[in-house]
């Protein structure tokens, strides 16, 4: 638990440090830049939990991956900097194991702001890294076995890798991974059961992007 929780404050640390970059920047790139300061991109998803938890019972929570659709928003502060807002919601299949319990399903909505800095903006690719945060919200949850579950929403971290490949001044292709770091306390049966669960998923994406 302790590798853990250090790792988590690396990550807080390096989305902060990030965040911090991109701001200090803005001011002076701003009087130099194009008009082209905004991009949206539409994604397809697949978010992959990579999760582990304790629980009152002794077992584990278990959750599926989901594909969806991803909209996303990103302000150029320069050629380098920007900003990206995603926006997307799962739906996923919780169980618990050892003893095995269904617990339904829930919709999972974690809104995720990153910083991102892009390595090369001379020729058609152009990687980039990034790192932010995100609030997770849970909703609409089906109890399944159970009488009734309840999950808490939470503040977490994400890490970013991906590469957009120019087809011309104003549309890309995209390829994006993203390492979400989320908590929740979730309360089966009014709290006769209570889990600590750390979702962590993998979220991979693929689309295609319009800046103007």
């Amino acid at each position: 638990m302790k590798n853990k929780s250090e790792n988590k404050n690396k990550c807080k640390y390096l989305a902060a440090a990030a965040l911090c970059c991109a701001a200090l920047s803005a001011t002076p790139a701003k009087a130099d830049f194009n008009p082209h300061d905004w991009q949206l991109r539409l994604r397809a998803i697949s978010v992959t939990p990579d999760e582990s938890s304790s629980t009152t019972l002794g077992g584990s929570v278990k959750a599926d991956s989901g594909v969806m659709p991803e909209l996303d928003i990103t302000y150029f502060i320069n050629e380098n900097f920007s900003l990206e807002l995603i926006l997307a919601t799962t739906k996923h299949d919780m169980a618990h194991a050892n003893p095995s319990i269904d617990l339904g399903s829930v919709w999972v909505l974690p809104p995720t702001l990153t910083a991102q800095y892009r390595f090369n903006n001379q020729t058609a690719f152009i990687p980039y890294v990034g790192a932010g945060i995100n609030y997770t919200i849970f909703y609409n949850a089906d109890s399944g076995a159970a009488t009734d579950i309840k999950y808490k929403n939470s503040f977490g971290y994400a890490l970013q890798a991906g590469m957009d490949y120019k087809l011309d001044k104003n549309w890309s292709l995209n390829l994006d991974v993203k390492k979400i770091f989320l908590n929740t306390d979730a309360r089966v049966n009014g709290g006769a059961v209570r889990a600590d669960v750390d979702l962590d998923p993998w979220v991979f994406g693929a689309g295609v992007g319009y800046r103007f």
